[in-house]
């Protein structure tokens, strides 16, 4: 079942059962998907979205939300902060699940062997290697500074 179908099936559920909460946060998501659909067709990208770009997608909207909640929450917001929060719980149902530090530990060594690495100069071609394996089960922009550590 493509990621598309399952978020579909999802919303149809949440109607039915009446979730309005839920049922905002799936047309949100599904919103996104559309505008990349329309986006990619302006490319000429005739292909369609693929999982993997809903997974960044999905990827996006979980960490924009993390930031609009420490946002709230610094404003003193409480009730909008956990608005946001519900919602990341929503989208991190179709999200596989996020590598712990030692798994990305090793993600990381596996990456660097594969590719021969050998310096800094390298990084773009490890990164590459991580981005094609695991969308969406970790957080590369906390995976780079340490890729980079290891390298330089």
């Amino acid at each position: 079942m493509t990621m598309r179908s399952r978020i579909d099936s999802a919303l149809k559920e949440a109607m039915r059962a009446r979730e309005a909460e839920r049922l905002s946060t799936l047309r949100l998501i599904n919103a996104a998907i559309k505008d990349r659909d329309i986006a990619a067709r302006g490319e000429g990208d005739e292909g369609g979205v693929t999982d993997e770009v809903v997974l960044g997608i999905l990827g996006r909207m979980v960490k924009q939300r993390h930031e609009s909640a420490r946002a709230y929450e610094e404003g003193g917001r409480l009730e909008l902060a956990e608005k946001e929060l519900d919602e990341i719980r929503v989208i991190e149902e179709f999200l596989p699940r996020q590598l712990t530090g030692a798994e990305s530990e090793a993600a990381i060594a596996a990456a660097i062997a594969e590719v021969g690495a050998t310096s800094i100069r390298d990084m773009g071609r490890v990164m590459a290697v991580l981005k094609g394996k695991y969308t969406g089960q970790m957080d590369f922009g906390a995976i780079g500074p340490q890729v980079k550590d290891r390298l330089g």
